[in-house]
């Protein structure tokens, strides 16, 4: 356990092994098991609102499995298009320490956010108003995605000096990370959890599209 733990240190510190090339495959799984585990924990208190007991513990079950499958998910998703766009800039060469950086940050998100799960469960014991859990989670999940950010570029930074173009590159995996993230986080909901209404996996609809929402509400709300 407790070279487990000073493995995650090791995360938010940048230490050489998570993007080293040699022993990758190591150190991937590694940063794996800190995305799944702490990306648990935050899940589990995530869905923790309205209690933990009855029904209500199948939510917490199934947000602790949904908040490491938002992010994988994510990640995998968005893999392709950052692939090929790292080839047609000449950067294929530097693949390989591309990904092992976006998973170590991967893997610093899930940290960030279990270090926020006090945080969250306090939250919880103060209010029971559902509509605002929701906004706080979505608040935390800004937070931490802001801490990964910073930690991305420290990961970044051997990358951007070897050639500008990484930085172009480095914004734009932010651009299609955010683009996908948003439509996960649709698909996957609820999160939470709302007491009075049934425990889900899904909710009703859930293949929809995020963007179209939006659009409406705005569109909606301009009709008023």
């Amino acid at each position: 356990m407790t070279g487990f733990l000073l493995r995650t240190d090791d995360v938010l510190r940048r230490r050489p092994w998570t993007t080293q090339s040699v022993g990758a495959t190591s150190a991937l799984l590694r940063l794996a098991a800190n995305l799944v585990v702490f990306g648990m924990v935050y899940g589990a208190v995530l869905g923790s609102f309205g209690g933990i007991s009855g029904e209500r513990f199948r939510q917490v079950v199934y947000a602790a499995l949904k908040v490491p499958l938002l992010l994988l998910a994510t990640f995998l998703i968005g893999l392709p298009s950052f692939f090929v766009l790292n080839t047609l800039l000449g950067l294929r060469r530097d693949f390989g320490q591309a990904v092992r950086a976006l998973v170590a940050t991967q893997a610093g998100l899930a940290i960030v956010l279990a270090s926020l799960a006090p945080v969250t469960a306090f939250w919880y014991a103060s209010s029971a108003d559902y509509a605002a859990a929701v906004r706080f989670n979505v608040l935390t999940f800004s937070v931490a995605s802001l801490a990964a950010q910073a930690l991305l570029r420290g990961y970044y930074r051997p990358l951007i000096e070897r050639t500008g173009k990484h930085r172009a590159m480095l914004w734009t995996w932010l651009f299609i990370y955010a683009f996908v993230g948003i439509q996960m986080g649709w698909i996957l909901r609820p999160f939470v959890g709302d007491p009075h209404a049934p425990v889900q996996f899904l909710r009703e609809g859930a293949w929809g599209n995020a963007y179209v929402v939006v659009a409406e509400l705005i569109c909606r709300a301009f009709a008023r």
